[in-house]
């Protein structure tokens, strides 16, 4: 096959005939098209709040009235709330998550880890709602008879588990938010972990620690950056979610010590009073729930992707974590 005359040759590797110019324009624009919807959500939430942002300002975010009829409004049982049931699933998902990604990576059989790792993957597969309709038909009641009463009668003394419990709780939502967000942490754990370079393991081995000693001195010190980003990452999941908070949290608007009291999230505050609300004011005060929400939310991913991409930049099997 003939090779192309040298100046033709060089106009098509550099990109610059008409062909490559147009597939490269068309690149570009779709790759500016996802920044541009962002800014457009941005810029439509911060226009719908404007009256709420400029009838309350910062006061919004620390008063904790939300009065309707009154016209007064503030999110900070909502913003605690949020918090709340975030940092309570991840204090029972990352022991979890990790333990998983560890053992695919490091001790499971070859037979064996592909099969758990598709099935913890399928957990976030499942839609919301049948999380919410599980957590209302079989967690409420198994924390209701076998839980709650031990764990009240050994830790009852804190305020954390003050008051009588019906079901629909702050514990309840943690909990199924800890299965929902299991399978991100566990996932991007595990990418990071196969992103470590053997040579971590082999020089801990020939030193003479064992296999364990090895994970927890060579190989998490080195992925720590990345496993925190998927801690992260997994934290923006909780903070965003709606339907199977909006089940079974009990959607009551106060501020409470007590795990095992009803509370309230920007998420489910959206959900159950959008279709609702009747005026100017109340609407804007839910887009500004919805702006400090999407604000949150963007800035944990942002910062959760950076981790994650600083720990496998430059491996080929890093890679698939970005």
């Amino acid at each position: 096959m003939a090779s192309l005359p040298g100046p033709e040759r060089a106009t098509s590797l550099s990109g610059r005939n008409t062909g490559d110019r147009v597939y490269r324009g068309a690149l570009t624009l779709l790759a500016l098209t996802l920044p541009a919807a962002l800014i457009a959500i941005l810029g439509g939430l911060l226009w719908n709040a404007w009256p709420s942002v400029r009838t309350f300002g910062l006061e919004f975010l620390f008063r904790s009235t939300w009065d309707p009829v009154a016209e007064v409004y503030g999110a900070a049982p909502m913003i605690l709330g949020t918090v709340i049931s975030s940092l309570l699933a991840l204090l029972i998902a990352v022991p979890l998550a990790l333990g998983v990604a560890i053992f695919l990576t490091e001790f499971s059989p070859g037979w064996l880890r592909k099969p758990v790792a598709s099935l913890v993957e399928l957990l976030a597969a499942i839609p919301s709602v049948v999380y919410g309709l599980w957590g209302v038909f079989v967690l409420i009641p198994l924390l209701r008879s076998h839980v709650v009463p031990p764990l009240r009668a050994a830790l009852g003394w804190l305020p954390f588990f003050e008051g009588v419990f019906y079901g629909n709780s702050m514990l309840a939502a943690g909990i199924i938010l800890s299965i929902m967000i299991l399978p991100y942490i566990s996932s991007v754990s595990r990418e990071v972990l196969l992103a470590v370079p053997p040579a971590q393991r082999e020089a801990a081995l020939a030193l003479g620690a064992t296999r364990w000693e090895a994970v927890w001195s060579a190989v998490l010190p080195y992925g720590h950056l990345g496993i925190i980003g998927a801690v992260v990452l997994g934290l923006g999941r909780a903070l965003g979610e709606t339907m199977a908070v909006t089940m079974l949290i009990g959607n009551r608007h106060e501020i409470s010590a007590s795990l095992l009291q009803p509370g309230y999230t920007m998420a489910a505050a959206i959900a159950n009073e959008f279709a609702e609300a009747t005026t100017q004011l109340h609407l804007a005060a839910l887009f500004e729930i919805g702006l400090v929400l999407f604000g949150v939310t963007v800035t944990v991913n942002a910062a959760a992707r950076l981790l994650v991409w600083r720990v496998a930049r430059g491996s080929a099997v890093g890679s698939r974590a970005l």
